[in-house]
């Protein structure tokens, strides 16, 4: 809040700092969200582009990153609702750098590798699956860290219906995921 609030007198170097820090974070969760790494970034830049351009419209009675999830938010359903999106989803490329969640080490053996690529897709696959407020829930509670009230603040839910949306979104990732625990429980 305290780099919004000196951005918003003009200092620009608190920009700097703001995009430094949570571009990737956007970027993570657009790209999650939308399953297109490539266009999460350009949804990410024009996000970061509305708070320079918007800065006068931001008042610290929140928190500034759940300001910021709620206009990441509202782009992601545009471009959904824009594109047809859920009609021609693209699998998602590990950004350059960054390993994928859930990936083995990269001194793995090939097939503790190919089983780790294998979850993270199931994982994409069925986060794309989800109704958008169950994705949005879980990708900001679990990913991000927000607390159930900052997830409530972004979508526009209170926080009892978050922790409901949560708990379904977690069924259904274990649901989905239930061939595979049960595999290691044998």
């Amino acid at each position: 809040m305290q780099l919004m609030l000196r951005f918003q007198n003009g200092d620009m170097q608190a920009f700097d700092a703001l995009f430094q820090k949570y571009a990737p974070a956007l970027v993570n969760f657009a790209a999650q969200f939308l399953g297109n790494r490539a266009r999460a970034e350009e949804i990410a830049q024009d996000v970061l582009l509305r708070v320079y351009g918007q800065r006068d419209r931001y008042q610290p009675t929140a928190k500034f990153s759940t300001w910021l999830f709620k206009i990441a938010q509202n782009h992601c359903l545009n471009e959904v609702r824009r594109r047809e999106y859920k009609l021609r989803r693209e699998p998602l490329d590990p950004q350059e750098g960054q390993p994928e969640p859930n990936l083995p080490s990269p001194q793995a053996g090939p097939e503790q590798v190919l089983e780790g690529e294998e979850l993270a897709a199931r994982i994409r696959g069925i986060l794309l699956a989800m109704p958008d407020n169950q994705r949005t829930a879980i990708l900001l509670s679990r990913q991000e860290g927000m607390s159930y009230q900052e997830v409530a603040t972004v979508i526009g839910c209170t926080q009892k219906a978050v922790k409901s949306l949560v708990f379904r979104a977690t069924q259904r990732l274990r649901a989905g995921l239930q061939d595979i625990m049960d595999e290691d429980e044998a």
